[in-house]
């Protein structure tokens, strides 16, 4: 990752969240930049080996977002991380951090707010069925209503409670609760039935993971 690159992604991820929270981005085995905040600081250093049991580290292990409270023992200091893998044409290239003292709240409330045709409407996160990337943009589905998102699906799966929203897909984000059946598909390894009737693959990156979640 060069260094380029690391500018390009600050320019972006300081628009989603506050002066206050730290910043660890790593490629596959050591990070190349921190950013540490007023409120708490690792201590870490360009170079430095990403470290077994953090949040990087579980991000780049599963190859999925991770929101975990860690503990004091792998830093020393206790920690709440927010970790996405960051992915190019399918390999994984490193892992962004956000680093909190504790766990921040998504959004303002529990709303997406999405836009269909000229209107935008607030949607409850428990309604939501799925996202789907399309476009650059996340098509978001309720039982009653579809419509887009601005943010993509990566930058909105960091703010979607993950003991009921799961990655099963590049593509797709389900809601645990409108899984209504899981069939074994040799396209994808398994399909997902959601309760609207809509199919759903869980590709083969996702599937260890996505089996681990859900106990199967």
């Amino acid at each position: 990752m060069d260094p380029k690159q690391v500018e390009e992604i600050m320019e972006i991820i300081k628009e989603f969240f506050p002066e206050d929270t730290s910043i660890a981005i790593s490629n596959t085995d050591e990070y190349v930049y921190y950013q540490p905040s007023k409120k708490v600081d690792l201590k870490i250093k360009p170079g430095d080996p990403v470290k077994k049991g953090s949040a990087a580290y579980q991000a780049l292990t599963y190859g999925q977002k991770v929101s975990t409270y860690i503990e004091p023992d792998v830093f020393g200091v206790p920690y709440f991380g927010m970790s996405i893998p960051l992915m190019e044409e399918g390999e994984m290239k490193g892992a962004i951090t956000a680093v909190f003292p504790q766990k921040p709240s998504p959004f303002l409330t529990n709303y997406i707010t999405i836009k269909i045709d000229d209107c935008w409407y607030p949607i409850k996160h428990n309604q939501v069925i799925y996202l789907e990337t399309q476009l650059r943009k996340t098509y978001v589905k309720t039982m009653n209503r579809a419509g887009y998102h601005r943010l993509n699906l990566s930058d909105l799966e960091l703010f979607l409670a993950p003991d009921s929203f799961i990655r099963c897909h590049r593509s797709y984000i389900v809601n645990i609760d409108y899984i209504d059946e899981i069939q074994p598909d040799s396209h994808s390894t398994f399909l997902l039935i959601m309760k609207d009737g809509t199919r759903i693959p869980v590709s083969q990156r996702y599937a260890s993971y996505f089996r681990r979640s859900l106990g199967f």
